[in-house]
């Protein structure tokens, strides 16, 4: 068994691990859903257009270059990443890492950035606010400070990009493909 940067948390089984990921996505959507009827917000528009969708994957891609940088400068990220997805992915299987990036991916994205942010006034203290509370929900345990701070930055990122192109599909998709794609180089780097 691999010893985790979390000795406070037993690990997770596999199966824990979904179910926490499928409740919480569930647990966000509603709050969306309930914020949006009850403060009668409009929902941030989706545009699926090819130009979107390439935002998207830019985004995505700059976000896990970033990501790879800082984990190689910031030996303090390196190590709350390393805990956080040695927690989060190590019980995971390949295709596991498909919900990894569609349930936070959409989830997070319809609350932080399509209802949050119309909801602070869709400007640039609504972006940093939402941001930090997203950073703030990747919290684990105070030792994991740096990655919350750098999923702080991650979302502002995501949140300023719908602000600026008032498309949340494009956060949507980086969303997705961030995930997907710093898990399974993170699973490549760390095999079982």
């Amino acid at each position: 068994m691999t010893q985790s940067n979390h000795s406070d948390f037993d690990p997770l089984s596999r199966t824990q691990i979904l179910v926490v990921m499928g409740v919480t996505a569930i647990v966000l959507l509603i709050i969306a859903k309930i914020w949006q009827k009850l403060g009668d917000v409009s929902l941030v528009k989706l545009d699926f257009s090819t130009d979107a969708y390439l935002m998207g994957l830019g985004l995505a891609g700059g976000i896990v270059l970033a990501s790879s940088i800082i984990y190689r400068l910031w030996p303090a990220y390196r190590k709350s990443a390393d805990g956080y997805l040695e927690m989060v992915i190590r019980p995971l299987v390949w295709p596991d890492l498909i919900w990894l990036g569609l349930l936070p991916g959409l989830s997070e994205e319809l609350l932080f950035r399509g209802v949050m942010l119309p909801a602070l006034g869709f400007d640039l203290v609504a972006v940093i606010v939402s941001s930090l509370v997203f950073g703030i929900l990747h919290l684990s345990g105070l030792q994991q400070w740096p990655y919350v701070v750098w999923a702080t930055v991650v979302g502002f990122a995501l949140g300023y990009t719908a602000l600026i192109t008032g498309n949340l599909l494009i956060p949507i998709v980086a969303h997705i493909l961030t995930n997907l794609i710093s898990s399974s180089l993170w699973k490549l780097g760390n095999p079982d």
